[in-house]
């Protein structure tokens, strides 16, 4: 492991998985250690997972991993899905400039490859991330509407409520690419829908796709029960 992205992936798959327990006390010498790494990448997940609010700061030094249950990240993606998929529709009822078609088009065009291998690597899972969020930022920012913005940055700090809050469980591989196919497949309807301004189902798309985060949980659950 080297990147700073591929330490806050993996920090945030253990917390979400329940590796690292609620109520856990997590210190950077400790987790760089047992990781591999540098303090550094430690340091920056650290901060951003308490953004995401799976961590919370302790009042002398450290973070505590945070209670966590299905249905506060439920509860989250569907407000989010709900805000994004306003987002959309607003989008599609104005109409996309060609700076912000190209844009859309553009993170497409890097993520497609990704999937015509059987395996990803850490390489492809950052591009996958990097993408994911321009591609979510553009449709936000294109709506110029504020209160969708903030509205969104609040809820962004609840548990993987954000766009940016992608994990990638490596025990289940084949799982975890079908969920990122999906959520790519969902990217190219939406961007259909959006080009052809059709406000209703780029809606529904933005709020469907908001779950694609549980989708991976949702199969082998199917699939455990056979």
């Amino acid at each position: 492991m080297s990147s700073g992205q591929q330490v806050l992936i993996e920090l945030r798959k253990m917390i979400i998985s329940g590796e690292l327990q609620g109520g856990l006390r997590l210190a950077e010498i400790p987790t760089a250690e047992m990781l591999g790494v540098s303090r550094q990448p430690i340091r920056v997940a650290f901060r951003l997972l308490e953004q995401e609010g799976l961590l919370l700061k302790n009042p002398t030094r450290g973070y505590t991993v945070r209670e966590i249950s299905p249905k506060l990240i439920q509860d989250a993606l569907e407000v989010r899905g709900v805000l994004e998929g306003l987002a959309a529709k607003k989008l599609a009822e104005k109409g996309m400039s060609e700076t912000e078609q190209k844009q859309l088009m553009m993170c497409l065009e890097n993520i497609d490859p990704i999937f015509e291998k059987s395996e990803l690597t850490d390489d492809d899972i950052e591009i996958y991330h990097h993408f994911n969020m321009i591609f979510h930022n553009t449709i936000i920012q294109a709506t110029d509407n504020l209160a969708i913005t903030q509205a969104l940055s609040k809820n962004n700090q609840l548990p993987m409520a954000s766009a940016q809050a992608i994990t990638f469980d490596k025990k289940n591989h084949l799982s975890e690419i079908r969920r990122l196919q999906h959520g790519h497949i969902q990217h190219c309807a939406i961007y259909q829908a959006l080009l052809s301004r059709d406000a209703a189902r780029a809606e529904s798309l933005m709020r469907e796709h908001s779950h694609v985060v549980t989708l991976g949980s949702m199969m082998r659950a199917v699939f455990e029960t056979k």
